[in-house]
């Protein structure tokens, strides 16, 4: 299993290498339309071919990953942020406290919360600009998946609030906030780490559904969801496979993360 999570994190690696150097790897800008060859095949000019505007493919894959990739952790960030915050505060009130939360808390993931997202996403203009749709994306993730691990990491704090190191600090006066902040907060890291690492694929393929719905980041700007629209057109992907480098990327990129996490959890 150690070689296996060995080539995982090098396979991530790569890709979020490639995601960063973008804009030296990318042939061209991703925006640039070569209007002479429309839809053409790969090429030594086109590695992977244009798409039906002229616009370079392989380009706009690594500008794609490096959206996807990169603001997802972003996402996971802002979610593991409420997570900590509110999963830490309820679990060491307990009580009353924690029934209602928790309730709260069950109440929102019995939402389907990608159709909330969709819901959400639809009711603005589907004419932002390019950098307005990429922030309003990943926080709307980020605010909108934070439940479960809210969940998780309650109980942990539920688990530690009368640990002997609690009530030590406890009975030497120390405030409930401080206790919070420099006893709880520390020891739930592994805890927050992990659900941090958990979420990144799934907004990674949360972004994926809103832009092959045509609801993600707008356009020029590329995202793994959106180049994965044309795979719309089914019946001439069998002549064209190299449409299917969007989802291959995404895929690798969901497995390699879930495979490193697996290890991850069996570690701690």
């Amino acid at each position: 299993m150690r070689y296996v999570r060995i080539i995982a994190m090098t396979l991530l690696s790569v890709i979020f290498g490639a995601a960063l150097l973008a804009p030296t790897l990318a042939p061209s800008d991703y925006a640039m339309q070569f209007r002479e060859a429309p839809n053409s095949p790969p090429s030594t000019r086109f590695l992977l071919g244009t798409d039906e505007l002229g616009r370079d493919r392989l380009s706009r894959v690594l500008f794609a990953s490096r959206v996807s990739l990169l603001l997802a952790p972003a996402a996971a960030a802002i979610s593991t942020l409420f997570a900590g915050v509110i999963g830490t505060v309820v679990g060491y009130l307990g009580g009353i406290v924690e029934k209602v939360m928790m309730a709260a808390v069950d109440l929102f993931m019995s939402l389907p919360w990608l159709f909330l997202l969709i819901t959400i996403r639809a009711m603005l203009p589907l004419d932002l600009a390019p950098v307005v749709s990429v922030i309003v994306t990943f926080t709307l993730l980020g605010f909108l998946g934070w439940a479960a691990s809210a969940r998780v990491v309650c109980a942990g704090a539920r688990t530690l609030r009368s640990s002997m190191f609690m009530l030590n600090a406890r009975g030497q006066g120390c405030r409930s906030w401080r206790l919070i902040a420099f006893q709880l907060l520390p020891n739930l890291r592994l805890v927050l780490w992990a659900q941090f690492l958990i979420s990144i694929p799934v907004f990674v393929l949360a972004e994926a559904n809103l832009g092959m719905l045509g609801l993600g980041v707008t356009e020029p700007l590329p995202s793994l969801g959106g180049l994965m629209r044309e795979l719309e057109n089914l019946p001439t992907v069998p002549l064209q496979p190299w449409r299917l480098v969007p989802i291959a990327v995404l895929a690798a990129c969901v497995s390699a993360f879930q495979i490193i996490v697996s290890g991850y959890e069996v570690e701690v």
